[in-house]
């Protein structure tokens, strides 16, 4: 006869896994698309959790001994999971700012659509380049870096061992915003570049035919010019995409180490 019988601080222990498993998912690029039904993601997040439950399994359990205290434990390892989830979700958006400023050059700033993926008004090339990244993260396997790197957090950061160091979470994000701002503009440089070259060219061309509307002829030649440029640079997306991947990385290593203990 099996024995199905267990004590209740291995079901806590487990639900905490579950817990912050649940919240990196659901936050996380890849696992996080809207169209991918909440059983899916539930389901995965629960057999990922028994994997690491077995894996973890630690000689003494850590149980709240109060209604309140068990709530905290839960609060602190869903913050910790959307956390690392949060580190790898921010860096995707780093696409949607490449977009809106080639959007921008090339004209189409008021041709903004719903992105089924953010659930925001997102630019034509904005969605453009966040769906190739995303194809290009499946066909990288991307995706099994995120779950390899979630479940080294329980090594790192053991359940309801987390410290919330504010300070280096704080500078980790600032340091992000730097090179959120450095990554979006070296991959929209080609469409950038070609667009402010194409100004200056139409800027000579106003001076010496004064009798030509180049506001009208401009608007059609930046759009074409900004279309050319984006199929001749095709090529490039992998190159930009590693930006991307690298950026997503460094973030979820950082804000890992704002959460370790120092002491362990």
């Amino acid at each position: 006869m099996i024995d199905y019988s267990f004590p209740i601080e291995e079901l806590e222990y487990f639900l905490l896994i579950m817990t912050r498993i649940t919240c990196f998912v659901f936050v996380a690029p890849f696992f996080s698309v809207p169209s991918l039904p909440g059983r899916v993601k539930i389901g995965f997040s629960f057999f990922i959790s028994i994997l690491i439950y077995y894996a973890t399994m630690p000689h003494a359990y850590v149980s709240g001994e109060t209604l309140l205290s068990i709530a905290t434990l839960v609060i602190k390892e869903a913050a910790v999971g959307l956390l690392l989830g949060l580190s790898a979700y921010i860096c995707q958006t780093i696409v949607l700012f490449a977009g809106r400023i080639a959007d921008m050059e090339m004209g189409f700033a008021m041709a903004n659509q719903l992105d089924p993926a953010t659930k925001q008004d997102a630019t034509i090339t904005g969605v453009y380049y966040q769906y190739m990244f995303l194809m290009i993260m499946v066909l990288s396997g991307l995706y099994r870096y995120f779950v390899s790197a979630l479940a080294e957090t329980f090594t790192l950061i053991p359940v309801t061992k987390a410290v919330f160091n504010w300070d280096a979470l704080l500078q980790s994000f600032i340091k992000f915003l730097g090179q959120y701002m450095l990554v979006g503009l070296q991959i929209c440089m080609p469409v950038f570049c070609t667009i402010m070259l194409l100004n200056a060219i139409l800027g000579i061309l106003a001076k010496v035919a004064p009798q030509m509307n180049m506001f009208a002829v401009g608007i059609q030649l930046k759009v074409f010019t900004g279309l050319g440029v984006l199929f001749l640079t095709v090529g490039l997306l992998p190159k930009l995409s590693d930006l991307i991947y690298k950026a997503m990385q460094k973030g979820i290593v950082s804000f890992v180490e704002g959460l370790m203990d120092a002491g362990l």
